[in-house]
Formats: structure tokens, C-alpha cells, sequence
């Protein structure tokens, strides 16, 4: 990583702004045109589900591996070409013209994604020296803030005065323009080395996480105890031991497991993919509240809660800003805890009278926590990685924040339902009365809450030991 300023660098956070918000609206304003997709196509919701799953999966299969090979080879070549391919991804999406050729090209823009999202945190931290890197990560987290508000919005408009292959089409001028700030701005990278690719555990690494996703998906329809979802959760687990041996005995492996010995990065994975966990849970659960039990409109509760990833946006880069002056440790440890607080102050609030300010005050509060934390989070991840292994590692921070999301819409949904279904009585989730959805609310909830809780004590105790080692390094004098 470099110490000295590229004067370039604010152009370089340009370029991969643009990537990161493409890639983001791009996950988000399909699932408007769902419905319209399903007419225009003349095929089946189930079929026009795997428009979005086909898009997820490529990425977070992906995402480690060309992490590692941007480490191997180059950051630069890699992400620019992440730029090219989802820009070639959205043109054939946008002249698709059935549902097969529809979701291929949605592979397309899943590899192009995975190129972008792999690489840009990485670039980020050789481009900018350490008392900026938080700053520029945060400005990050905010172009992440606005690609998930907009997506609903930007569809919505679409759809309303044009055709729904513009949802693609609309990437390309931004492509372009990106593809060239890329291209002439971005720094080759000083860090790439001539080691070979570990073939054998990215092949291993793809199979266990799309048995692992795969079956999250299901379970939100068939439940996690249904046959075919244990059986993939076992697939995942048989090709996670073997990925894990594997990278054990390679000389040059994909994941160099040695890393997770750094307490500062591995408490950082394990609380971002708790805190997305929890985000997961919410994004799932709080439109049926809205409109099943508070009555609310769609186009109102779409509204209600873009007020969490505003106040995200809108703090991430405050909080980076501040993490470069105070230090990661204390400035994400006191995000983690806002969401704590949050998630505990949802519990007693959120009840079948509850008011529209309440609601957004506790939805902003949950944005505050998550954008104090996560750009630290990440400066903190970044900055304890080895120079020669930050684009894997910039990929595993998006393969935690994907899995923790479809974790959370899994587990704590499934979690929801349950305890829902057995205070109506019965009665299937989404169909109960509004004291029973309230009910199965607090539980989830009350479980989200517990895994914050639990995450935030890793990094407390990540923090005290390494405080301890280095108090013990120096003469009393010294302390």
C-alpha cells in the first residue's frame, strides 16, 4: 500500500464509485420490472426469479478468486474489464429476446460485478495513504447508499414512461464513462506478483458457495429443514472442508487461511457479515410490518424505508473521516453498538399503533449504525491484510456482505415466520393478524439483536487482546 498521496487519487475513487453504484442499482431495480418481466416474456414468476438469482450467485462465486487473481496478475486490468464486461452484460440484457438469453446475460453482468466488487475496495487502499483511506471508503459506502435507493425509484420511472429493457440499456452511457476515467486514471498496481492461480480451490471455493446460496434461497420458500435444502447445506459443507484442506497443501493458495490469525481482520469479516445479517432480516420483514399490520401503501413503505440506507449513506463518510483521525477500533466498535441499540429500541417500539416519525427515527437510526461501521470496518480489514493479499481480501468483505444478507433473509425470516405462524395460530405468515405479524417481529428482532450483540463482543475482545500485546512490547516508561 502506498504512503505517498497519488495526485490522481480522487479521479481513481471517481471510477470506482460509478463501478460499485452501477453494480449496486443494478441489484435492486430488476426486482421492479419483475412483474412486467413475467408479462413481457410470457413465462413464469419462478422463472424471472432467477434474473436476480442468476446475478447474485455469479458474483458471490466469483468474487474471491478474482480477488486473488487481481493480486496475481494486477488490480487495474481486472476491475477495467469488470467495467467492460457488465457494460456488454447490460447491452445484451437490454436486446434479450427471451427469458433464457435474459438471465445468461444477467450472468454477464454477475462476472462483470464480481470484477468490480473483487477489486475496488482493494484499489481504494493502495491508491489513497492511511490517513484518508476511511474518508474515501465512506464516500464509497455512500455511492452504495444511493445505488440502493435509486434502483426502486429509477425502475419505477422506467417502467412508467419506457420500455423495460431500458432497466439495462440505461448502464451503458455509465459503463462507458467509467470504463475511460478507469482506463486513464487508475494507477497499475505496485503489489502484483508471478505466483500461479490456485485453480483447484477457486473451483472448490465457487462449488461450496453456490451449494451454500442455493439452499439459503430455497429455504425461504421450503424452510431449512426440507430434504433438498439439508442436502445442499451438506453439499456446501463436504466442498467447504475440501476447500479448506486444499488451501492447506498449495503451495500459492487462493485464501492463505494464515490471515485469519490477524485478529483485527478476521473480527472485522465476522461482524460485517452480522451486521448485514441483520440488515438481511429487516429488508425482508419490515415491508410486510408496513403494509400488513401498519396498512401502509407499496409506494409508501418503499419511502419508509429508504430512510435506513439514507442515513447510511449520509454518515459513512462522516465516520470514515473520523475513523482516519481516532482509529478504526473505536469508530466501527461504536457503530456496531448504534445497531445494537437500534435493533433493541425496535423490539419496544414496533408495535400494531406504532407512528410514521417512531418508525423513521428507529430506520435512521439503524443507517447511522451500519454507515459508522461499516467504512471503518472496511479501512480496518483492508489496512490489517497483507499488501500482497488485498484483492482476496476486498473480495471476502463481499462475500461476507452477500452471504450475511441472504443469511439474515433465510434464517432470521425463517425465524419470523415460525413465530408469526404460532401466535396466529397457524395461519401462514404473511396472512396473519396484525398482533401476531408484531409477535413474530419482536422474535426476530429479539435474534438479530443477539447475533449483533455477539459480534460486537468479538471485536471488544479483538481489541483489548491487541492492546494488551502491544502494552506488553514496551517499558513502563514508554506506556
Amino acid at each position: 500500500m502506498t504512503s505517498v498521496a497519488d495526485p490522481r487519487r480522487w479521479l481513481v475513487l471517481v471510477a470506482i464509485a460509478m463501478a460499485i453504484f452501477l453494480g449496486t442499482v443494478d441489484a435492486s431495480i430488476v426486482n421492479v420490472a419483475l412483474p412486467t418481466l413475467v408479462e413481457e416474456l410470457h413465462t413464469s414468476f419462478a422463472a424471472v426469479q432467477w434474473i436476480v438469482l442468476a446475478y447474485m450467485l455469479t458474483q458471490a462465486t466469483l468474487v474471491l478468486g478474482i480477488g486473488r487473481l487481481g493480486d496475481i496478475v494486477g488490480k487495474k486490468p481486472i476491475f477495467t474489464a469488470g467495467f467492460v464486461v457488465f457494460t456488454v452484460g447490460s447491452a445484451l440484457a437490454g436486446i434479450s429476446p427471451d427469458i433464457a438469453t435474459l438471465i445468461a446475460a444477467r450472468v454477464v453482468q454477475g462476472i462483470g460485478s464480481a470484477m468490480i466488487f473483487a477489486l475496488g475496495f482493494a484499489i481504494v487502499a493502495e491508491t489513497f495513504p492511511p490517513h484518508e483511506r476511511g474518508r474515501a471508503l465512506g464516500i464509497n459506502g455512500t455511492s452504495v447508499s444511493i445505488g440502493i435507493i435509486s434502483g426502486p425509484i429509477l425502475g419505477g420511472l422506467i417502467l412508467g414512461t419506457l420500455d423495460w429493457r431500458w432497466i439495462f440499456l440505461v448502464n451503458l452511457p455509465i459503463g462507458v464513462v467509467g470504463t475511460l476515467t478507469a482506463l486513464r486514471y487508475i494507477p497499475p498496481s505496485s503489489t502484483a506478483t508471478a505466483r500461479r492461480f490456485d485453480f483447484l480451490g477457486a473451483g472448490l471455493f465457487f462449488g461450496a458457495t453456490a451449494a451454500l446460496l442455493l439452499s439459503l434461497t430455497s429455504a425461504q420458500e421450503l424452510g431449512l429443514t426440507y430434504p433438498s435444502v439439508l442436502a445442499g447445506f451438506g453439499v456446501a459443507v463436504v466442498l467447504g472442508v475440501a476447500f479448506v484442506e486444499a488451501e492447506r497443501r498449495v503451495p500459492d493458495p487462493m485464501l492463505d487461511l494464515g490471515v485469519f490469525r490477524i485478529r483485527t481482520l478476521t473480527a472485522g469479516l465476522v461482524a460485517g457479515f452480522t451486521a448485514f445479517l441483520a440488515i438481511g432480516a429487516l429488508l425482508l420483514i419490515l415491508p410486510f410490518y408496513l403494509e400488513r399490520t401498519l396498512g401502509f401503501p407499496p409506494r409508501t413503505v418503499g419511502f419508509l424505508l429508504a430512510a435506513m440506507p439514507a442515513a447510511l449513506g449520509l454518515t459513512a463518510p462522516v465516520a470514515g473521516a473520523l475513523s482516519d483521525r481516532v482509529g478504526t477500533r473505536p469508530v466501527r466498535t461504536a457503530g456496531l453498538g448504534i445497531v445494537l441499540v437500534a435493533l433493541v429500541a425496535a423490539r419496544f417500539v414496533l408495535d400494531v399503533d406504532t407512528s410514521v416519525p417512531a418508525f423513521v427515527v428507529t430506520g435512521l437510526l439503524v443507517g447511522v449504525g451500519i454507515g459508522t461501521f461499516q467504512s471503518p470496518n472496511n479501512a480496518a480489514v483492508l489496512g490489517a491484510a497483507p499488501t500482497d493479499r488485498l484483492g482476496v481480501i476486498s473480495g471476502a468483505l463481499t462475500v461476507t456482505r452477500l452471504t450475511g444478507s441472504i443469511s439474515g433473509v433465510a434464517v432470521v425470516g425463517t425465524i419470523w415466520a415460525a413465530a408469526t405462524s404460532h401466535a396466529a395460530g397457524g395461519l401462514p405468515a404473511p396472512e396473519a393478524p396484525p398482533a401476531a405479524q408484531v409477535t413474530g417481529l419482536h422474535v426476530a428482532l429479539g435474534f438479530a439483536a443477539a447475533a449483533v450483540a455477539a459480534a460486537l463482543a468479538v471485536l471488544l475482545v479483538a481489541w483489548r487482546r491487541d492492546r494488551t500485546e502491544l502494552l506488553s512490547r514496551v517499558g513502563p516508561a514508554d506506556r
